[in-house]
């Protein structure tokens, strides 16, 4: 990956963002692997799709990390309720809705 500074053109710019928007796309894909072995889990262990304390401290550590980052952690909390309201939709399709069974 180059640096910022090493960027001399709007063609490498765009590159290098397309290139960044690739990676987003694998973690995603690989994050939504793991959100479909948490419905095997949660389906073995009789948990809800949605864990109220568990979505708040993901939010959380988002917040904290896109800080530490220089990113605006609102922005970061933003994408992550909508990713995480997304997996949480997913779990339900399969554990059915959260309030029908036992935390």
């Amino acid at each position: 990956m180059k640096s910022t500074e090493q960027i001399a053109s709007m063609a490498e710019l765009r590159a290098e963002i397309d290139r960044i928007d690739l990676g987003l796309i694998e973690l995603l894909a690989k994050r939504a692997e793991m959100i479909d072995r948490a419905i095997e889990i949660k389906a073995a262990a009789g948990l809800p799709a949605r864990i109220s304390e568990r979505v708040e401290e993901v939010v959380e550590l988002v917040r904290v990390h896109a800080d530490s980052k220089g990113f605006d952690p609102e922005f970061a909390e933003t994408l992550w309720r909508q990713l995480i309201e997304w997996s949480i939709s997913r779990e339900e399709r399969v554990l059915g809705e959260s309030d029908k069974r036992a935390k």
